[in-house]
């Protein structure tokens, strides 16, 4: 093994608040602690899934992003764009790594794939360490698989676990890498919220993924809302805040009256950003200009309860619940 030689690091373990090149508004936070781990992050978070590229991914920084999401299984052939800015941002060495937030995927939901995916990660971000580590698409048979898999975490997160050693033997050991563990903290995406509900407090999970926008708002009620009773409750980041199975959320659907107009991709993400307990709403943009706008959008606050009922009408009327246009 080869310890490299890093410069000095701050023995903080917590992004610090970065200047923004913005004013946020003051009832919608930009920074926030994400649930009761030791990260603060960013309202908005970035994720490969659109194909952005790396150049776009380092203007995302810039503007003061520091979470992204990124997957070496599915979807890879999209998520590589972004791989180089990444590496820039958290590879071994790189200055600003402290004030980063990686979180990684693998969707092969088995306890024995998980060395496969931290080799394909860390082989090709080049890094020392992963902030959070999730566990892919959590369907509704996907219960004793994730069950599994949740059984690993004291072996996979935390300093001087089982997979840091391992990690070290594969790629050598690293003043970060010994500080910060392998792994910092455990995540699940969800796509069956019994099974979020199930495990949003539990010890071996620390962030939750959930989908949720005004067609699919189920999340409130059986995770969001519950999730206020625990004095310490996991991380929450929501998913797929702009698109339904009936289609794009900000394309009209049939029944709405031409004086109406749906509403723009910023407000979806203000819409998860103004219910309780959520710290994060991942966007798959695909460049720069869609990143200004979402952070333009913020800047607004969060919707008022008016404006939150009035897509939630929309929403049903997305999903076909009902065929009357939105009230007036």
């Amino acid at each position: 093994m080869q310890l490299l030689d890093l410069p000095p690091v701050e023995e903080s373990t917590t992004p610090p608040v970065r200047p923004l090149p913005f004013q946020p508004h003051p009832d919608l936070p930009f920074y926030r602690a994400l649930g009761r781990t030791n990260l603060q992050v960013s309202a908005l978070g970035i994720g490969g899934g659109g194909g952005i590229s790396s150049e776009d991914t380092l203007y995302a920084y810039g503007q003061g992003i520091n979470y992204f999401f990124f997957s070496s299984d599915l979807h890879h052939f999209l998520y590589r764009s972004m791989a180089d800015g990444l590496k820039q941002l958290c590879g071994r060495g790189a200055r600003e790594r402290e004030n980063v937030v990686l979180a990684t995927v693998t969707y092969n939901k088995s306890p024995e794939m998980a060395i496969a995916a931290l080799f394909d990660q860390f082989a090709e971000l080049e890094i020392d360490y992963i902030d959070v580590f999730f566990w892919g698409w959590v369907g509704q048979e996907d219960g004793p698989a994730l069950a599994r898999c949740l059984d690993l975490s004291p072996d996979l997160r935390g300093r001087d676990a089982v997979y840091q050693r391992v990690v070290e033997e594969m790629f050598g050991a690293s003043e970060r890498l010994k500080r910060m563990g392998a792994v910092r903290y455990i995540g699940a995406s969800f796509h069956d919220l019994a099974l979020a509900q199930q495990w949003s407090n539990s010890s071996l999970l620390d962030v939750l993924m959930v989908r949720h926008n005004p067609a699919h708002r189920s999340a409130q009620d059986k995770v969001l809302h519950p999730l206020s009773r625990q004095p310490q409750r996991p991380g929450v980041v929501t998913f797929k805040s702009t698109g339904s199975h009936t289609g794009p959320l900000w394309e009209s659907p049939p029944g709405l009256s031409e004086d109406m107009t749906p509403p723009s991709v910023p407000d979806l993400y203000r819409y998860s950003l103004s219910q309780p307990n959520v710290d994060l709403c991942l966007m798959g943009v695909e460049n720069r200009a869609q990143i200004d706008a979402a952070i333009a959008g913020i800047q607004q606050g969060p919707l008022t309860p008016a404006d939150q009922e009035a897509l939630n009408r929309y929403g049903d009327l997305h999903r076909h619940r009902h065929s009357l246009p939105l009230a007036q």
